[in-house]
């Protein structure tokens, strides 16, 4: 019998909800957790730090599992910013990341932006980009107004 397809719905009723199941997908190396999440869109967009961007759900779905192929991804969420609205929502967050090396264990940082949106099934992902970033983590503007030219 085929194994009944994940629902982002069946996460939870919020963008945090589906954001706490994609990162424990990576925790677990699930592949149908983690595409669970992501909405059943041909425009979805995945960019993983110092790749290409990769577009639909078959594009990301192999990317995601040639990164399994290599074990789990221990990327823990940190300093969530938020951009929230009844029908999309916008986390920047900084990716705390545990490596196992031949000189032990390591980290690295890398700063993602994951975008969800209310659709009719629930709260999905349709973009999540990753950057390298450095373990300073946030650094915030200065006090006052800002004109950008």
């Amino acid at each position: 019998m085929p194994k009944a397809k994940l629902r982002a719905a069946t996460v939870g009723g919020s963008a945090d909800d589906v954001e706490t199941s994609f990162y424990e997908a990576m925790q677990m190396g699930d592949i149908d957790k983690l595409m669970a999440c992501w909405a059943d869109e041909d425009d979805i967009v995945c960019v993983h730090p110092g790749g290409s961007r990769l577009v639909g759900n078959p594009a990301i779905r192999a990317a995601f599992e040639a990164l399994f192929a290599n074990g789990t991804v221990n990327a823990k969420p940190e300093q969530v910013c938020k951009v929230e609205s009844l029908t999309s929502a916008m986390h920047n967050v900084i990716e705390r990341i545990a490596i196992l090396t031949n000189e032990g264990a390591q980290e690295a940082c890398v700063v993602a932006t994951n975008v969800y949106q209310r659709t009719p099934q629930g709260w999905r992902m349709v973009a999540h980009h990753a950057s390298p970033g450095s373990a300073a983590g946030v650094t915030t503007s200065p006090a006052g107004p800002q004109v950008l030219h």
